[in-house]
């Protein structure tokens, strides 16, 4: 047996309060070996067995994330991370720390015994936190789910006491060690829903009953076309036209000679096409969230189509802010970023390879290959002097760290391009790394960041790669990156208590 769970170690010494709550541990026990459960001898020990390593937690987490609703995903993950960070605690302090042996099997009945008894300490119970975990984590991404889940986490935990294998305290202590593993989870990374919705200017927008009016041209590339037609479901009499990434543009064109209202279905490159479209046409756009990252539509608070039904019937809009840039005779504008240096060659790179070896590969393929030792970091001028970088990010909108993860807006009217800069110097990978732990630190050796209203760059070599919001192009000479405030209407459900701005 391993040592970590050895039962032989003696018990310490008597302590007349741990005593009387182990005494009352075993009554409490004993009662419930007693009691007839109804509808449990067939149930809890399946289910018991069944969450053995975390496989009932699995299997509901793929079917959560099978719905293909962002908040669905995001839920299935919390409660997996939570339910991970339980079992570590759990079996490396928790059951090393008490080893306390298991229950006597004596007054359970036979049938509910399972066929294979536990051999590790009984306290605390790990099915119990992990159950607790899970289900705690899923509901506080999403209280719909997490009501789905609470009813079988309860389940999992009561069934360690049915079948003998654990004390009611076992459970207990388990279940709200659970809690406390997705706690430190939020606190970490809070839930999406937790986020301070911004006080966006709000703006008059046609209100569309049923859709009509509305032109939904959907990019066919983006994988999730299927929620163009759940919003065909909530709107019947909106126009959806489903094409292919090279007839986006055309289509985006033929809608908007049409509509009442610009629609779009895709990741952030086809959303930053169909902005460019509906600004030249003066039209509102409603956004659809269809690709992969969909940056702004989750920033906007727009997460499915019955969220961005509601505020077409409704006429519910705001006014968001929109990047630009302009280098030469040539310019556009970025919803999300823009970036200089390492990241868009990452980016050019990524996409040579993916066609060959697939995304996540081509991906850290691609890292490899642009952060190698003897590159050369990127020069250009700004404030009179001629400086090495190995990135300049641009955000449209100040990015705020949530937890550990970076990368999310409250507000996309606020007037400001948030610019992060990485120096130059040597070990370009190391200054990334830690640039990204430095995270809100507005400054440290390997970077500073800055709020502005214009950003001018001089001398940028020709050939210089610009990506932004996932595409693209190539800039030199004088580049310029400025603001247009409250340019761009876009439809998005009010909150309850969201100001005017």
């Amino acid at each position: 047996m391993n040592p970590d769970v050895d039962l032989t170690v003696p018990l310490p010494g008597r302590h007349a309060l741990r005593d009387r709550l182990l005494a009352l541990d075993s009554r409490l026990f004993e009662f419930a070996a007693e009691r007839e459960w109804p509808y449990a001898e067939r149930v809890l020990p399946r289910l018991s067995r069944f969450a053995n390593h975390g496989v009932l937690w699995g299997a509901t987490a793929a079917a959560m994330a099978a719905s293909r609703t962002p908040r669905g995903r995001r839920a299935a993950a919390r409660g997996l991370v939570s339910l991970a960070l339980a079992s570590a605690t759990i079996n490396t302090v928790g059951k090393r720390s008490v080893r306390r042996p298991r229950p006597p099997l004596g007054p359970v009945p036979a049938v509910r015994r399972l066929k294979r008894q536990p051999v590790t300490t009984s306290f605390p119970s790990g099915h119990a936190a992990s159950a607790a975990a899970f289900g705690a984590g899923v509901a506080m991404e999403s209280p719909a789910w997490g009501a789905v889940v609470a009813p079988v986490a309860y389940s999992v935990a009561m069934s360690r006491v049915y079948t003998g294998v654990h004390f009611p305290s076992d459970v207990l202590t388990g279940a709200a060690l659970g809690v406390g593993a997705a706690l430190v989870v939020r606190a970490l990374v809070p839930p999406h829903a937790h986020a301070v919705r911004p006080a966006h200017p709000r703006a008059a927008a046609p209100a569309l009953p049923q859709g009509e009016g509305l032109t939904l041209v959907v990019n066919r590339a983006s994988g999730t076309a299927d929620r163009a037609r759940w919003l065909g479901d909530v709107l019947p009499r909106a126009r959806i036209v489903e094409c292919a990434p090279d007839e986006v543009a055309a289509e985006l064109e033929r809608a908007a000679a049409t509509a009442r209202v610009l629609g779009v279905c895709g990741g952030d490159g086809t959303v930053n096409t169909a902005a460019r479209v509906a600004l030249r046409h003066g039209l509102p756009l409603a956004v659809l969230p269809g690709g992969t990252l969909n940056h702004f539509a989750l920033d906007l608070g727009v997460e499915d189509a019955r969220a961005l039904g509601r505020a077409v019937e409704g006429g519910e809009a705001v006014r968001v802010d929109i990047g630009r840039f302009t280098s030469g005779g040539g310019e556009g504008i970025f919803l999300n970023t823009c970036s200089l240096g390492v990241y868009p060659e990452l980016v050019r790179e990524r996409d040579r390879w993916s066609r060959r070896i697939g995304g996540w590969p081509a991906g850290v393929v691609a890292a490899a290959r642009v952060l190698r030792a003897d590159r050369h970091p990127l020069l250009a001028g700004f404030g009179g002097r001629v400086r090495p970088m190995w990135l300049l990010f641009a955000g449209n909108g100040t990015y705020h760290r949530m937890g550990l993860v970076p990368g999310r807006r409250l507000d996309l009217a606020d007037g400001r391009l948030d610019v992060r800069v990485v120096h130059g110097g040597r070990h370009p990978a190391l200054r990334l790394l830690a640039t990204a732990v430095a995270g809100p630190l507005t400054r440290s050796p390997a970077h500073a960041a800055v709020q502005v209203g214009t950003l001018r760059l001089t001398d940028v070599p020709p050939g210089t790669l610009l990506a932004y919001d996932g595409e693209v192009t190539e800039v030199e000479g004088e580049l310029t990156l400025s603001k247009q405030r409250n340019a761009l209407v876009v439809y998005r459900p009010h909150t309850p208590g969201q100001g005017d701005g």
